[in-house]
């Protein structure tokens, strides 16, 4: 194995910084700093999505809300990623019975939206290779980081090459490697739960011969959910007239009555699972016994860490500080905030990362934090409550306080997705106190 030291003595008047991992939020962050003027040096361990197909496994949509537009519209690249979205006003319910029921999001049309991953990943990646600062190398797998001097050292081929930059970002998702070399510094905390769902992706293909809106088997405008209390299914829209579907479900069970992966091994007792819980769903699923019976189920994880940044060098970003379970939508919303956040803190602070990072820790994590939580929480409102008629009750409940008092009472949703100046720890907060308000109402 050979090694080069690729130091880039160009435009050295200006700090470099290396971003490990090209994922949305790497190629977000690339765009910002390239923008402030920094010399960036962008890695991703994969091959160039633009080029090769590197999402198998990853969900194929994603919902974006307020929060993730309004730092894309930083960069000025929400309008043309909107194009490709889908608007998704309400959830469905789909009950054991097929009836259906229907929760508006927000009001006046708003919405959460329906984007591909790897769109968003690829129109990111063409935006920082505009930038003229911005340099990104693919196949370069991260193998150590030098957390006193910023230096990294890649892989690619046989060649190991080392990156000397000013600051290094770990930018690599919920796996992160940078987080797990920062397990070996000094006072440097992290723990890893999981929850007791697994998932599995599953398919609802378009109708074939149809175009437009006729395409989609199901309400285009909305996140259709089968909610089963321990488990369910949802169904996000795709621009092409298909849903991707998962189905989130105990990856073991104690008891051989209760269903999970574990439990569901024969082609007659997957058969009678889908038939018994998701009847209506069969009619529209492609192939979901076979489907389920050839696919791994992945699991789902929260990560809490801490410090973010070390030695005011190395810092992480997005899911590699802190990775939560899908049940808010906020997973990339946060890791975009985490991006628009710092620019304003760069700015504020005139570029002295002495100032930067201990307000960026200071800012994000107790944010992050809150988000985590309520993401957790959410699998049981989403699973559980969403048919519960009670629940339905207390939401329209919630929804005539907002219309009578808008400045007094916001329903815990819309803070979190429609009220992207809102910090997520302000919105935690005074949840719980509506919370303890809507008990003793109800």
């Amino acid at each position: 194995m050979t090694t080069n030291k690729l130091n880039n003595k160009e435009n050295a008047s200006k700090e470099k910084i290396t971003i490990a991992g090209a994922g949305p939020v790497g190629a977000l962050l690339a765009v910002i700093l390239g923008r402030a003027g920094y010399q960036v040096s962008l890695f991703e361990s994969r091959a160039d999505s633009r080029l090769h197909s590197i999402y198998q496994g990853k969900s194929i949509n994603i919902a974006l809300s307020d929060r993730g537009w309004l730092a894309l519209e930083s960069v000025g690249i929400a309008d043309t990623i909107k194009a490709n979205a889908i608007a998704m006003k309400k959830r469905v319910i789909h009950a054991t019975d097929g009836v259906l029921t229907q929760q508006a999001y927000g009001k006046d049309n708003q919405a959460i939206w329906s984007v591909s991953r790897a769109d968003v990943n690829e129109q990111l990646l063409t935006l920082a290779e505009a930038e003229p600062t911005v340099n990104i190398a693919f196949e370069q797998r991260l193998a150590q980081v030098n957390f006193d001097n910023a230096c990294s050292t890649f892989i690619h081929d046989q060649s190991m090459n080392e990156v000397c930059a000013d600051y290094v970002f770990g930018a690599d998702g919920a796996y992160s490697k940078v987080r797990r070399l920062a397990q070996e510094t000094p006072r440097f905390s992290y723990s890893q739960s999981f929850m007791p769902q697994s998932y599995i992706e599953l398919n609802i293909a378009a109708k074939e011969g149809e175009t437009g809106d006729e395409r989609f088997k199901m309400d285009k405008e909305a996140l259709h959910i089968w909610p089963r209390k321990d488990f369910m299914l949802i169904a996000l829209p795709n621009p092409d007239g298909s849903f991707t579907c998962t189905l989130f479900l105990n990856y073991e069970s104690d008891d051989d009555s209760n269903h999970s992966f574990n439990s569901l091994k024969t082609k007659a007792d997957i058969t009678n699972f889908f038939h018994q819980y998701f009847s209506d769903a069969m009619t529209l699923l492609e192939n979901p016994i076979e489907e389920f019976m050839k696919k791994s189920a992945n699991p789902l994880f929260l990560v809490n860490v801490d410090p973010w940044v070390i030695n005011n060098k190395v810092a992480l970003i997005g899911d590699a500080a802190h990775a939560m379970v899908p049940f808010y939508g906020q997973g990339m919303n946060c890791g975009f905030e985490d991006c628009r956040e710092l620019a304003e803190l760069i700015n504020k602070y005139q570029g002295d990362w002495y100032k930067i990072f201990p307000a960026y820790q200071k800012a994000r994590k107790i944010n992050a934090d809150a988000i985590t939580e309520l993401a957790r929480r959410n699998f049981i409102e989403m699973s559980e409550l969403s048919g519960d008629e009670n629940f339905l009750l207390q939401k329209k409940i919630e929804a005539k306080f907002h219309d009578l008092y808008p400045d007094l009472w916001t329903p815990l949703y819309s803070m979190v997705t429609f009220s992207p100046h809102l910090p997520y720890a302000k919105a935690l907060e005074i949840g719980d106190q509506q919370k303890k308000i809507m008990q003793e109402l109800m």
